[in-house]
């Protein structure tokens, strides 16, 4: 069957991080996972935003539903995820991130701050947390920046 672009699919999902490192190290990583994304999701059209914060990843993939399910099967193999837990998988007719072919959440104090509420709230226990919750998050998130960045 052949998907066409109105046949979207988004994917919200949380992992922790495999190792144990510091802060610095830690940047460096995200660094080139997002370089990585940037690069592959440009190729295959797939949107969305990374959070990170407390050793926890969380994640909204949107775009093809194929080239959204071949980008969640590498997140898959990837071995800096453990745990990975999908909050919610959904069909979509409209993207959410259409300008982020994967946006970083969490560089500052408020996107810090609306995360870790978050984890306040869950203690970051993954069975406690809603696909919902991160989505919206990580929406209002990207729009806090987008206006942002143009104001600038």
């Amino acid at each position: 069957m052949t998907h066409t672009e109105e046949d979207l699919l988004r994917v919200v999902y949380f992992s922790y991080q495999t190792y144990d490192t510091d802060r610095e190290m830690m940047a460096w990583e995200i660094d080139k996972i997002l370089e990585k994304s940037q690069f592959n999701n440009g190729r295959f059209n797939v949107t969305g935003a990374l959070i990170f914060n407390s050793g926890v990843f969380g994640q909204v993939l949107e775009g093809p539903i194929d080239a959204v399910e071949e980008t969640f099967e590498r997140i898959q193999m990837d071995e800096r995820h453990d745990h990975i837990t999908v909050l919610d998988t959904s069909r979509i007719t409209e993207r959410s991130f259409p300008r982020w072919s994967m946006g970083f959440i969490g560089s500052d104090s408020v996107c810090a701050e609306l995360f870790g509420e978050i984890g306040s709230k869950t203690a970051f226990d993954i069975s406690r947390l809603s696909g919902q919750q991160i989505f919206e998050t990580l929406h209002a998130l990207t729009l806090k920046n987008e206006i942002s960045d143009r104001a600038a």
